[in-house]
């Protein structure tokens, strides 16, 4: 049987009361939640771009926890509630990412867990990859 390891870092809570984790790490592969803009979201409004932006930057702090870096990340799960946000989306992952950028699928949700929220985003890593090293 594989270990697993539920990795926890200050910089993205988790809280006590929580049914789910927001990273495991199972051999080389990392798992991690659907990750949103909240609570930043709720101090004040942000563009489809700036969650987008929040939600990366959590993304890289589990990542990071786990022991990789943003090269490690392979697959991304964006859902939106306006597909017309996906040129904002496009465009934080340019700012965030360099190429080859991870994989990624597009999907318009009726809503996330907070009407103020548009878009939410899960991920995919492997500690034994890093995509700013992969060939063309």
């Amino acid at each position: 049987m594989q270990s697993v390891r539920h990795v926890q870092t200050d910089k993205v809570a988790e809280l006590a009361s929580a049914t789910w984790s927001n990273c495991l790490v199972l051999g080389n592969e990392i798992a991690m939640s659907g990750m949103t803009a909240h609570p930043a979201s709720r101090n004040s409004v942000l563009s489809t771009y700036e969650q987008t932006l929040v939600v990366l930057g959590k993304l890289r702090d589990l990542v990071e926890a786990a022991g990789g870096t943003l090269g490690s990340i392979y697959k991304l799960v964006i859902y939106v509630t306006d597909i017309a946000d996906k040129d904002e989306v496009g465009r934080a992952r340019r700012d965030f990412f360099q190429a080859p950028y991870p994989c990624s699928t597009l999907v318009q949700v009726s809503g996330l867990v907070f009407p103020e929220l548009t878009v939410e985003i899960d991920a995919f890593a492997r500690l034994d990859i890093d995509l700013q090293q992969a060939v063309n």
